[in-house]
């Protein structure tokens, strides 16, 4: 094992070993961010076309809609600002993971490009602005459907942290819990959040295949 594999600090990461590593981590999530601003630009013009009907839903034409917001943004935006921290306090897990989020973002955004329904017409939609609704919308977490990032992220993050039971354990509550809000706002149809886990999966998968240097600092923490 490498010497720098014993301990893993912030800091390290600045040094020339894992310097071009970390640049291309932050390199390439700009360039998912890039990517998905363009990929939700496209999806808007798109959703406004005639063409782009609602479609039936055996879920959502049988459960009648629920203002969840508060789950869907306030407390989403909340697990991820924790969630970011926790990584930083880990920094094993910063390169692997911030690859691997951005990979989430780009392959998300080239789904959401592809094919556009309309959103189901009684959704449930933030109508107040304010801090936490304004952030929501700037970061586009509702453009585009396919396929729930809500659903799709945390599942992602337990996947990173499997090693971890309790982490695992509660990103994968807040998956099936923002799942379940997501549907039940009606803001997204089923196969949305039902596909998310396996898409997430796939994803991770092909992190680990593209940055298997990154993924095996992982390897080496339980934390």
């Amino acid at each position: 094992m490498h010497p720098t594999h014993e301990r893993i600090t912030v800091r390290a990461l600045f040094n020339t070993e894992w310097r071009g590593s970390l640049t291309a981590a932050f390199a390439l999530l700009g360039a998912a961010y890039v990517v998905e601003h363009l990929a939700n630009a496209y999806a808007y013009t798109y959703v406004l076309r005639p063409t782009s009907n609602y479609v039936g839903d055996i879920v959502l034409d049988n459960v009648p809609a629920i203002d969840l917001n508060f789950i869907i943004i306030e407390c989403a935006l909340i697990v991820i600002a924790l969630s970011i921290l926790y990584v930083i306090l880990r920094p094993r897990y910063i390169l692997f993971s911030v690859k691997a989020v951005a990979l989430f973002i780009i392959i998300r955004a080239i789904f959401t490009s592809l094919t556009h329904v309309g959103i189901y017409p009684d959704h449930i939609m933030p109508v107040e602005f304010g801090l936490f609704n304004n952030l929501y919308i700037y970061l586009n977490f509702q453009t585009g459907l396919f396929f729930s990032g809500h659903t799709g992220m945390p599942f992602l993050m337990a996947l990173i942290f499997w090693r971890n039971l309790r982490v695992r354990r509660i990103f994968l509550t807040l998956s099936v819990l923002f799942g379940a809000a997501v549907l039940l706002a009606h803001v997204h149809y089923s196969i949305d959040v039902f596909a998310a886990p396996f898409m997430a999966y796939g994803i991770f998968k092909i992190a680990q295949y593209l940055f298997p240097r990154d993924y095996a600092l992982t390897a080496h923490h339980l934390g």
